[in-house]
This record gives structure tokens, C-alpha cells and sequence, in this order.
């Protein structure tokens, strides 16, 4: 594949984007809203997305629902309203809404010889389904007013590999844009640095690294190889003696899956850089696993060691802030910074592609090796 050159970029939005114009942010993808057990009864949360403000409830058959946090009346947000499992109320003049399509059903102010057709007004509202614990929102382009031209696809899923596994969430909030966060969660390089522990790397660990790539749909793959040498962890797979490999996907907006296999038993992650508005992102990770189920108190220790991990990453992040708040030039080299730039070429393939209508042209052509140190 021949050498794609991007020297810098723009740390104020995106590269390829204008600060004044636009928020940098990928519409038609589903995205995490909240934890599933966030929602309970008939109790209504709040969460933002792409800087849209979600009022999010269950039905009273349990069935969760996203609306905009706005009645369309006076800009009230309807999280402030009352729901009876059906119909969601407006607590500032009772406008009714269904909870699922939005539809306005009621105005309590209207006379009985008024001709307004209640049902032609829509608070808006977005798709919505339960996976891994998460309740997901689909983000419908809103410069398309016509809405979605094909159908919405099903929310994502981890995957998984046997019936019988644990399952544990962790979250952290990134005080900075959604593009920096994607780009750290990807970086091979920082590893030494960052996550500087006994029971992970350090300085002196620092190696060659070779790994092939290759392209997948909407983004790219770490193809299966073996877990490198200096990760203790991976290590503790050995007891197992059976032959370990981990695949690694990213894929737009903002996936990323690890997969490691060692014969029958298997660790899934997957980690989003969720957008909440131009300057805030939250990290959400889920992982599933069937390995060492026999260790008491695994899930426990496992969130210990993943909390803390995650914590150095939000600490890098905050200190970062401070510099890209100065609006700096910012460099990608080859080869470790080569997936950032797969970043930033995929995202701006597929907005190319929404805007002509044409398939999206893949940065990648081929299989890829890079090479690095860590």
C-alpha cells in the first residue's frame, strides 16, 4: 500500500472539518445512551449525545424509548414530565406525547371546536434497543428531513462465544473531543508510559513490534497473532496450554472489539468513545469472558485492575486538555500514529460517501504490516 502522508492535523475539531460549521461528530450510527439499569420503572433519565439532549424511559412493557429532551411546545424538557408507561405529559402546559413514535396525542388548552390536528405534531423521537447491558440510540443525520433513506441496522453486539460467561461495564468521561479520544484509544505507542504497572508494562519492556492489518467494513483489523511478550496478563493463558491469539477491530464510529482465543476459552471487549458534545466523550467498556470462571471473586478483581487502567487514561486526557485547548498543530508519524490516520481517512470516506452517494472508497487496499515500539 503506498504511504498516505498526513503531516498534521487540527486539534479544535477534526481534521478535514471547520469548528464553525461542524461538530466533527458521524450521524447514522447507533450510539450508547445509559446503562440499562439506569432505567427503571417509570422514572425517566437524561443523557446527551452529540450535544441532542435525550429524555429515555421504559415502556410498561419494558421496552425503553428515546425521545429529545425538548416538548416541541415551549422547549420544556420532557424529562421533567410525568410518564404512565404509555404517554409522556409535559409538565408545563400537558402536552401529551407517545412515549415510542413521539406522536403528540393530547392538548389540554384546545377548545372543542378547534381544528389544530394534534397528531400532524411530533416531539422528536430516535430508535432504540437494549444489547450488552446498554440501552442504544440510533442518530439520524438531521440535515436529512426527510429522515433515514434505508433502514436502521441492529444495534451493535459483543460478541460472544459460549452460553455460560461473566460480563462487567466500566465508564470514564474524557474532557475533550470525540477524534482525540478515538485516537488514544487506538495508539499502540503509549502503553509504556501510560500504564506503567508490575502487573502490565514498563519503560524497560519496551520492544519491536510487528503487526499485520487489514481491511474490514467501516474500519480495520489487527489480524490474529499472538499477544505480545511483554503483557503479563496474556501470560496467566498459558495454564491453559492451548495456543492464545487476539484479533483486534476498529470500526466507525467509534468501535473498538478485542477478541482473545485460547482453545475453548475466550476474553470480548468492546470499547466506545461515545460523543457527548464537542469537548466531552465517555468511554464505555463491556467485556465478556469464560477463562479462569473458577477463580472466586474474579469479576471484582477484574474491575479493580480494568478501573485503573481506564483511570490512567482519563488522567492522560485531562492533562492533555490543557494543551489542546491552545488549538496546537498536532503530528501523526508512521507507523504506530498509521491507525489514527486509518481514523481520519475512514471518516472522511464515509461522509464523501453520504454526500455523493457513491460506496465508500476503503483507505485500505490490502493487507498492511506496521512496525513499532512499545
Amino acid at each position: 500500500m503506498s504511504e498516505v502522508a498526513t503531516p498534521s492535523l487540527r486539534s479544535s475539531v477534526s481534521a478535514g472539518s471547520s469548528a464553525s460549521t461542524d461538530s466533527g461528530m458521524l450521524w447514522d450510527f447507533w450510539y450508547p445512551a445509559v446503562r440499562s439499569r439506569q432505567i427503571r420503572g417509570r422514572a425517566l433519565s437524561t443523557a446527551m449525545l452529540l450535544e441532542v439532549p435525550l429524555a429515555l424511559g421504559r415502556d410498561a412493557q419494558g421496552r425503553a424509548f428515546a425521545l429529545r429532551d425538548s416538548c416541541p411546545h415551549r422547549g420544556m424538557p420532557l424529562s421533567f414530565g410525568h410518564f404512565d408507561g404509555i404517554t409522556l405529559e409535559c409538565c408545563y402546559h400537558g402536552w401529551q406525547f407517545d412515549a415510542h413514535t413521539g406522536r403528540c396525542t393530547a392538548i389540554p388548552s384546545l377548545s372543542a371546536d378547534s381544528r389544530l390536528k394534534v397528531e400532524r405534531i411530533f416531539a422528536g423521537h430516535f430508535p432504540c434497543e437494549e444489547r450488552d447491558g446498554y440501552v442504544w440510540v440510533y442518530m439520524p443525520d438531521p440535515a436529512a428531513r426527510s429522515g433515514p433513506t434505508e433502514p436502521v441496522p441492529p444495534a451493535p453486539q459483543l460478541p460472544t462465544f459460549s452460553e455460560r460467561y461473566r460480563l462487567t461495564h466500566l465508564w470514564a468521561e474524557l474532557p475533550c473531543h470525540v477524534d482525540q479520544g478515538i485516537i488514544g484509544l487506538m495508539d499502540p505507542a503509549h502503553g509504556p508510559f501510560v500504564h506503567q504497572s508490575w502487573w502490565w508494562r514498563s519503560r524497560h519492556s519496551i520492544r519491536e513490534k510487528e503487526k499485520k492489518f487489514e481491511p474490514i467494513a467501516n474500519g480495520f483489523r489487527m489480524s490474529a497473532h499472538a499477544p505480545s511478550a511483554n503483557s503479563a496478563p496474556y501470560k496467566l493463558l498459558r495454564i491453559y496450554g492451548q495456543p492464545i491469539n487476539t484479533t483486534i477491530d476498529f470500526a466507525l464510529p467509534n468501535m473498538r472489539f478485542e477478541q482473545i482465543r485460547c482453545g475453548p476459552y475466550w476474553f470480548s471487549s468492546r470499547a466506545t468513545v461515545t460523543p457527548i458534545r464537542r469537548d466531552l466523550c465517555r468511554i464505555d467498556f463491556v467485556a465478556a469472558w469464560n477463562i479462569f470462571r473458577w477463580v472466586p471473586f474474579a469479576v471484582p478483581i477484574f474491575r479493580a485492575f480494568a478501573r485503573r487502567f481506564l483511570r490512567q487514561d482519563q488522567q492522560t486526557m485531562e492533562k492533555q486538555a490543557f494543551g489542546l485547548a491552545h488549538g496546537p498543530n498536532l503530528t501523526l508519524i508512521d507507523d504506530a500514529d498509521r491507525p489514527a490516520k486509518w481514523y481520519f481517512q475512514l471518516k472522511a470516506a464515509h461522509l464523501e460517501s453520504k454526500r455523493t452517494g457513491a460506496p465508500m472508497r476503503h483507505p485500505l487496499d490490502g493487507p498492511v504490516t506496521l512496525r513499532w515500539r512499545s
